[in-house]
């Protein structure tokens, strides 16, 4: 360590070949970076301001004006504008549904939803504005959207002291923490996020809280399996679980904590370190099952089930799940309406993902397609979007029937014919290629009283989760009809055949029977068989079914993903991940076009430049550090190298992790999901300028414990140019957010050339810009 007052040397490395005892103390040296012990720094030579700030007193007095600085800006003009912004089309709208306990679905998990649907209720929201069009206005439908608002601008305010919180923690002076912490308080795009009826700032507040957690749980690995060592673990478990819950990918935040925990139990493995037997290694392992994976996945199921017995009547998102699930909500058509299919019945068949009609009629395939194949020639089979009696079908049996009672109900797993009413022939598929997709088969008809391909006019009506003997309803009955002989399945997509089949969808056979798109339902009976004992007289059931949970919350989770994948189609303010940390583009959340006003999501330019600055650097002092020792040097102290590596390097871990999963996805995405890193870079900003400006860190930091090798304690003395770095920087900060502000709050009116002065970046896409005229 350098003394006072001089600069760092370059040091040479120990002897390569030392004795045991140093060897072992060599490598406690370099792994265990917090230490308590004597102060041998003189206090007196410290700047009175800057360590009269890292008082208790002094810190105190920081982050409460950080945090009344934060709800100032957060809560400013809250109430504008009265019109719903972007997406609280969706989130408002659930919150709903909450309510009036409509069931709905969504792609992201549901506690930020419950929250704001708890939000709703507790300012007397009634849940009969359902948010249909941004513009929508408040005012007029007596929404009381100002307190909704409000818990996103809460949590989002309180962010501000944990990050605070985060940094003093990790060791840093009351300087450095509040450095990090003004990086996201004059932040505009962390503002406008927080400031509407939005997920970002639940899911930003609840991850910055997983961190701090984390930070306090390793801070007490002294003194492990202590009543506080376990309260912080399981804390951060909840964190980790909130933020999960909060919005799908705060699933991040599990897997950054994951990679973290891993590298503390493959270090605590390590033979060479006292105590650290296989048993003591397995103890913190079960540890950490239980507070990193089974509280966590406790609480996250908890969400779920809160959110299945809120949301117990039918809603807009009874479509999207099966009709089992369907059949537990009140109300809903399925458990109203269906009806026990019968042999002889006359139906209508509906697939499932187009809602179209199966469909025949007397026209048939040309002989030749336009590609040179060769058809059968047989009747047309289409799927027709419209109702027509060219759409009926009856059942025929198979087998033996009795005359009457419930034996002529067609159950799961029936093997049964339909036969085209109106042209009076059998539905038939055959080893015949289908119109446009040659893999599949082509699907056509057969003449009634023709009984030479009698086992090509027969199928297999297979249930979705069918039990054996289930009767076959209308409207919940959702099947696959499987072909015995070939066994693929009836199948329909959008494609549209050509004129000679009037642009109907195409049906063909399905060679994957197990395909998910090759789901169908019964619409409706159009004649029931003329039978005694039908049992017409037993009105339908109105109780709603029960349904296992973890069956419901399996079919939820799957619908989720698959969902969130489909999220391909192009925005026009969608932008790439390569673009956000340098603010090449924003998102138009609302315009006002007879005010000039709007509200665009965009950061504060010096906050995030300053902070892929810091990135820069620190990857860079990180690369020369390991140059440098491989040459034999130490151009960096161990307590600092250390606390780059370990606290810093875990800060670049949670930016890595909710950043650079983002290239390798193909939905839509926006530069708001950068904000959980650009929180985290905030904070390697932080230590990076601790850094720069001193060649020493504050610790000890970690709780002493019976196992902490006692060794001499330091500060990080900043001087008087931290303060003075802290104070030019907010200023800064403060005048881009203001700057930035018309655009972040939506308010005041702009000209056109007010609007062109705003947009600090050609990319930026602004609205009510004057058009630039050359002279």
């Amino acid at each position: 360590m350098s003394e006072k007052g001089k600069s760092p040397s370059l040091r040479s490395r120990r002897s390569a070949v030392p004795s045991d005892s140093a060897s072992h103390h060599e490598y406690e040296h370099t792994q265990d970076d917090e230490h308590v012990g004597v102060v041998y720094q003189n206090p007196r030579d410290r700047n009175r301001f800057e360590a009269m700030l890292d008082t208790h007193k002094g810190s105190v007095v920081v982050v409460s004006a950080l945090t009344a600085l934060a709800f100032i800006l957060r809560f400013y003009k809250i109430n504008h504008p009265d019109q719903v912004v972007f997406d609280e089309v969706h989130f408002g709208k659930f919150a709903s549904y909450y309510i009036t306990r409509q069931y709905y679905f969504d792609v992201h998990p549901p506690f930020a939803k419950l929250l704001f649907g708890l939000a709703g209720w507790f300012v007397g929201f009634d849940g009969q504005f359902t948010f249909d069009t941004i513009g929508d206005s408040y005012t007029r439908n007596h929404v009381p959207y100002v307190g909704m608002r409000a818990l996103p601008a809460i949590l989002g305010s309180l962010t501000v002291p944990v990050v605070y919180a985060i940094m003093k923690e990790s060791g840093y002076s009351t300087v450095i923490a509040a450095f990090s912490a003004a990086i996201i308080l004059f932040d505009n795009a962390h503002v406008a996020q927080s400031r509407l009826i939005l997920l970002d700032a639940t899911l930003i507040f609840f991850m910055s809280l997983t961190i701090y957690g984390y930070i306090r749980f390793r801070k007490l690995r002294y003194r492990e399996f202590t009543p506080e060592w376990w309260t912080w673990l399981v804390l951060t478990g909840t964190f980790m679980a909130c933020t999960w819950g909060s919005k799908v990918n705060g699933i991040l935040t599990v897997v950054c904590i994951g990679v973290a925990v891993v590298v503390d139990l493959w270090d605590l493995l390590d033979v060479r370190k006292e105590g650290h037997t296989m048993e003591y290694f397995w103890k913190h392992f079960v540890a950490r099952v239980v507070g990193f994976i089974a509280v966590p996945f406790i609480i996250y199921l908890s969400f779920f089930y809160v959110h299945f017995w809120v949301l117990n009547q039918s809603g807009p998102g009874d479509n999207f799940m099966s009709p089992a699930f369907q059949e537990t909500l009140s109300g809903n058509e399925m458990l109203l309406n269906s009806k026990e299919v019968h042999y002889y019945d006359t139906i209508t068949l509906k697939h499932k993902d187009t809602k179209a009609f199966l469909h025949s009629h007397i026209e048939r395939y040309p002989l030749k397609y336009d590609d040179g194949r060769i058809s059968s020639q047989g009747q047309q089979v289409t799927a027709y979007g419209h109702n027509d009696t060219n759409n009926f079908w009856k059942v025929i049996p198979t087998r033996s029937l009795p005359e009457t009672g419930r034996g002529r109900i067609v159950r799961h797993n029936d093997v049964i014919q339909l036969l085209h009413v109106n042209t009076q022939s059998h539905l038939l598929t055959h080893d015949v290629a289908s119109p446009l997709k040659p893999t599949n088969q082509e699907f056509t008809t057969w003449p009634r009283d023709d009984h030479s391909r009698y086992n090509d006019t027969l199928f297999q009506v297979v249930l979705n989760a069918g039990e054996e003997g289930e009767a076959w309803k209308t409207k919940s009955g959702y099947f696959r009809l499987v072909h015995v002989p070939t066994k693929v399945s009836l199948w329909t997509s959008t494609s549209q055949l050509p004129d000679w089949a009037f642009k109907q969808q195409e049906i063909n056979g399905d060679k994957n029977p197990q395909a998910q798109t090759a789901i169908w339902f019964v619409d409706d009976i159009i004649t029931e068989a003329p039978e005694i004992g039908r049992y017409d007289d037993v009105k339908p059931v109105k109780v709603p079914k029960q349904m296992n949970f973890f069956r419901k919350f399996g079919e939820l989770q799957l619908l989720m993903l698959q969902h969130n994948a489909g999220l391909t189609a192009s925005h026009p303010y969608a932008s790439g991940p390569i673009n956000w940390p340098f603010l090449i583009s924003g998102i138009s959340f609302w315009t006002d076009n007879d005010n000039k006003k709007q509200i665009y999501l965009i950061g504060n330019i010096i906050g995030w430049w300053s902070s892929v600055l810091a990135l820069s650097i620190y990857v860079g002092v990180l690369g020369a550090d390991l140059l440098a020792r491989r040459r034999g040097m130490d151009p960096i102290p161990d307590p600092v190298r250390n606390r780059l590596w370990n606290n810093a390097g875990f800060f670049l871990l949670v930016w890595a992790v909710h950043y650079l999963p983002f290239f390798l996805m193909g939905r839509q995405l926006f530069i708001h999901h950068y904000l959980p890193s650009h929180l985290a870079s905030a904070l390697i900003a932080g230590a990076v300028l601790n850094f720069v400006l001193s060649e020493t860190i504050n610790y000890p930091i970690s709780a002493e414990g019976p196992k902490m090798r006692r060794r001499p304690s330091q500060w990080s003395d900043i001087g008087l140019k931290g303060p003075l770095i802290l104070f030019a920087f907010s200023f800064l900060m403060f005048l881009m957010f203001v700057y930035i502000a018309p655009l972040t709050y939506g308010t005041p009116s702009m000209t056109g050339e007010q609007v062109n002065s705003k947009r600090l970046l050609s990319t930026w896409t602004l609205h009510f810009a004057a058009k630039v005229s050359g002279e």
